[in-house]
């Protein structure tokens, strides 16, 4: 059976009811999907699995009322409410979750998922250490579930084309990637975090979760939490993971060789934030120099064609914005260009080599441009890890390739804390180099919270 989206059946019979889905699709062909976090990101991810008739919502989690009041009246159904997600794992109607809780539940969550026989989709970043990512690996493998990593630009059809384009010498040798998070939040930032709905001790104990605790304050939770590291690595973790995610991809590697980083809060934004508002990131992988930029109290572009991926290659430039890219030629030249048998750019006496470099240059690639689908689509994402379900194959972020790519920038952060370039042993996931900096690779969870 094709794949039936809302769209699809709405155009040809109106809105469906629950009822009309379950006429059209056999109780084989629908996923009972439970969705454990729903604020801003589990509200779109959900929006994505609801564009697809075979995607049934049986189950919410959420400990706030009206965010589940909110998912019910979107679910096509009526799907059973809770507010720890252990029950919910418990329920039999359940064939895959997705999370979209914040950063420190992911491992948790997921691990618990996968021992209670349920498929996972997870929200990026995959984790919030390398060691708890590794365990989530170690686990969907033991348990073979079928696993899905929000990187969801793994799944449109523009990315897939430009990692061919390039994987296949499209830019030549690409020396060096950069990648761009720019956003100015000077000068109040996200403001003192007091007034407002607070949380019943139990709602915020139960947020905290494994994290330790901290008196309330509303810049620590919802969208806020990744400005503090208890839950979050900042922007660098957030949108990062989808740089790291779409740069590895496209060179085609799995972990940098090492890391250094260097910033700090410069603009003196006026919140309690912990993490930089000003910092740079710079892996080295084999043949290629990767760097991460955030700047957040100037929202200038960061490259010549505002972009958020820069790829720079020995025969061309791609740009990459949202579901778009775009490549501009580089022109080469066949000669020497430097200071060459007593001509050349350095002779005062006779530069006509220089010149004549220069004229000789051309372009061994065309210029090419690419226009994707709508920015921000999951839905092609939500897709694959449906078909995956049924067909028990890989999908396109499955839990390792997210491990890989959250770890790298993870270990950002950690040479950034620590202020030292650390060497970074993939194979056994340390570093060979600082032992002081192999102790933020985990962490200590608050009592009785364990790692499955």
């Amino acid at each position: 059976m094709d794949p039936l989206t809302r769209r699809d059946f709405a155009r040809g019979a109106g809105l469906a009811t629950a009822l009309s889905y379950s006429r059209i699709l056999g109780a084989n062909d629908r996923v009972g999907m439970g969705f454990i976090g729903l604020g801003n990101r589990g509200d779109q991810v959900h929006d994505a699995f609801l564009e697809h008739g075979d995607a049934q919502t049986v189950a919410i989690c959420d400990l706030r009322d009206d965010y589940l009041d909110l998912a019910a009246k979107k679910s096509r159904g009526n799907p059973t409410r809770y507010k720890e997600y252990k029950k919910l794992l418990e329920d039999k109607t359940v064939d895959a979750v997705v999370i979209a809780a914040p950063d420190h539940w992911h491992a948790l969550m997921f691990i618990d998922a996968c021992h209670a026989g349920k498929d996972v989709y997870v929200e990026k970043p995959l984790s919030l250490t390398v060691v708890e990512g590794r365990k989530m690996v170690e686990t969907a493998e033991r348990t073979k579930r079928v696993t899905q990593v929000g990187t969801n630009r793994r799944s449109w059809k523009s990315y897939m084309e430009a990692a061919e384009f390039v994987r296949s010498g499209g830019l030549g040798h690409v020396t060096a990637a950069r990648c761009f998070h720019i956003h100015n939040e000077w000068p109040n930032g996200l403001g003192p975090g007091t007034g407002g709905r607070v949380p019943s001790d139990w709602e915020w104990d139960h947020w905290l979760g494994p994290a330790p605790y901290v008196p309330y304050n509303a810049n620590r939770e919802f969208y806020n939490f990744r400005w503090f590291y208890n839950y979050s690595g900042g922007q660098l973790t957030n949108f990062g993971v989808h740089y790291m995610d779409a740069i590895r991809w496209l060179i085609g590697q799995d972990s940098p060789r090492a890391v250094a980083a260097i910033g700090g809060q410069f603009a003196h934004i006026k919140d309690n934030r912990e993490i930089p508002d000003t910092m740079q990131v710079l892996w080295e992988f084999d043949g290629t120099l990767v760097a991460f930029e955030q700047y957040n109290a100037n929202s200038a572009p960061g490259s010549g064609p505002s972009c958020e991926i820069e790829l720079r290659g020995t025969k061309g430039t791609m740009y990459l914005r949202s579901a778009n890219w775009d490549v501009v030629p580089e022109k080469v030249s066949d000669g020497y260009v430097g200071y060459n048998h007593g001509h050349g750019y350095g002779n005062p006496v006779d530069r006509s080599h220089g010149r004549d470099v220069d004229a000789s240059r051309h372009a061994l690639i065309e210029a090419k441009s690419v226009k994707g689908a709508k920015g921000g689509d999951t839905m092609a994402h939500a897709r694959n890890f449906l078909d995956c379900i049924k067909t028990r194959a890989k999908c396109h972020a499955d839990v390792l390739i997210g491990h890989l790519s959250t770890s790298a920038t993870l270990i950002g952060n950690i040479a950034h804390r620590q202020r030292v370039f650390l060497e970074w042993d993939a194979r056994a996931e340390r570093f060979p180099n600082n032992s002081a900096a192999n102790r933020w690779l985990s962490y200590q969870y608050r009592a009785p919270y364990k790692l499955g």
